[in-house]
């Protein structure tokens, strides 16, 4: 075997990599038997809403001069029946289908979902000045413009493949797992036949009523399963779907939760996304690979002998130094934090990178397989809003390829940064601790001048708002156990 061979183990995929798309016409939906579209959208604190349209009113509203619907402006800062502080329901938002988002739902016969964009009403000054009708609080919006903001300032693509970790419950009062199992791969987790492997299998393999065809839910969804598996923690599981453009991998994320969550009702499960249910046992959190690419490969060649090419070291470390400032995106609320400890394979408390490494938060993966070689982020939760979770980090990484950022810190391979003391650290040019509290994450964003100038005042502002509230609400009631179960069924 020579050592091309060794170098190139990895699964390959390129920045023209695209899910598979369903038909947009109203004529071939309704031969497959859609009768509604669900209109969603995901709100600041990461909650899915949506309104049912029959198809036929839908036809209609395409051949509209507009197409969309009113969502009152306040509708993105409501929490349960308060409203955050810099909201009111005296305006209203026009939200616009993409029907490049629309997605067929297995688990919904009949049903075919659809993302959209949040725009104002008439033109107003944005971000830069100019007039636009896009509402600076549109998560998919901030998104978008930070991924072609990337492509044409710096002619830099990306690449987001996502790992969702969730728990399956049979109660939410009191917390009761489908198991008591503590098994990673275990296959103990999964005996055949138990609820725990129909709900799984379900979510990937699911067969429609009356038909003997299996279809994978998710890939007939347009989402690629590379793997699923029982996770570290009681009831916990994990699937890892493949890469896609930002925009198109956040909304996958989103379908795909909708699945995971949709498929464990059906069964009579809770499915969720808890930061961490046991002080005992691991966190549930959602694990980035980040792939980042010229738009002209030839350009960003990798120097001879170096690890990386330029334009990955330089993201690399535009990422590490923004890292502190971006956890307020993907660790939103104050039980996030319960992950925030060394030594739970939660990626430790040190702002560093290494290869393999689990106990960073931003490790090598392929590291010997130059093209298919990936930032994996570990800091993330199921709290935190996906568009917004990728252009604080994208965003971070592209501040570096732009500022041209020298890459300071160094492998940290073998021993955690933790277990490697102030001197071992300094070795390696660690020196920042992470935000270990959710109050030390919302200053250290406020203070960003980086991510100020990515997002703007407003957005952080209204932002850090509905978090805030979040937070309380999630606190409000008296007894820990109720705190929980308020906790997982709302996450």
């Amino acid at each position: 075997m020579t050592s091309d061979s060794h170098s190139n183990h990895a699964v390959v995929y390129t920045p023209m990599t695209r899910g598979k798309t369903h038909p947009t016409d109203i004529s071939a939906l309704k031969d497959l038997g859609i009768r509604f579209i669900r209109f969603q959208w995901v709100d600041l604190t990461n909650n899915v809403r949506y309104r049912v349209i029959p198809i036929a009113y839908f036809e209609k509203m395409l051949a509209s001069s507009r197409p969309s619907i009113n969502i009152r402006t306040a509708g993105l800062g409501i929490v349960f029946l308060a409203m955050a502080d810099g909201f009111a329901p005296d305006s209203e938002y026009l939200y616009l289908p993409d029907m490049a988002s629309l997605r067929i739902l297995p688990y919904k016969p009949g049903h075919a979902s659809v993302l959209g964009w949040f725009e104002e009403k008439s033109p107003i000054v944005g971000l830069g000045g100019k007039l636009s009708t896009q509402a600076e609080l549109c998560p998919r919006g901030i998104l978008r413009k930070a991924v072609e903001a990337a492509r044409t300032v710096s002619e830099v693509e990306f690449l987001v493949g996502f790992e969702t970790e969730f728990i399956l419950l049979t109660s939410t009062a009191p917390i009761t797992t489908v198991h008591n199992l503590q098994g990673y791969s275990n296959s103990l987790a999964l005996p055949t036949g138990s609820i725990a492997e129909r709900v799984v299998e379900e979510i990937l393999f699911l067969t429609p009523t009356g038909s003997t065809i299996v279809v994978n839910a998710l890939e007939a969804s347009g989402i690629e399963v590379q793997m699923y598996h029982a996770e570290a923690a009681p009831g916990q599981y994990e699937i890892a779907t493949g890469p896609l453009p930002p925009l198109q991998a956040a909304d996958a994320l989103v379908h795909t939760r909708e699945t995971i969550y949709n498929i464990a009702s059906k069964h009579g499960l809770r499915a969720t996304l808890a930061p961490r249910i046991h002080d005992y046992s691991c966190e549930s959190k959602i694990q980035l690979n980040e792939h980042v690419r010229a738009t002209d490969l030839g350009k960003d060649a990798p120097a001879k002998g170096a690890e990386f090419t330029a334009l990955e070291s330089a993201f690399l470390a535009g990422l590490l130094e923004n890292l502190s400032a971006a956890i307020a995106f993907t660790l939103p609320l104050p039980v996030s934090y319960k992950r925030m400890l060394d030594g739970i394979f939660s990626g430790g408390t040190y702002v560093c990178w290494g290869t393999d490494n689990r106990e960073v938060p931003i490790r090598l993966c392929n590291s010997t397989a130059p093209a298919a070689r990936n930032f994996e982020v570990k800091a993330i939760d199921g709290t935190a809003n996906p568009y917004l979770v990728l252009t604080s980090l994208l965003g971070a990484g592209h501040h570096g390829i732009r500022s041209g950022s020298a890459l300071i810190i160094k492998d940290c391979v073998g021993p955690s940064a933790a277990k490697r003391g102030e001197a071992g650290r300094k070795e390696l040019g660690i020196s920042e601790r992470m935000p270990l509290s959710w109050e030390e994450a919302r200053a250290k964003l406020r203070s960003s001048a980086v991510l100020m100038e990515m997002f703007g005042q407003e957005v952080l502002k209204k932002y850090l708002s509905v978090n805030e509230t979040m937070a309380k609400a999630l606190d409000e009631p008296k007894e820990e156990s109720a705190k929980l179960s308020l906790l997982v069924e709302t996450y």
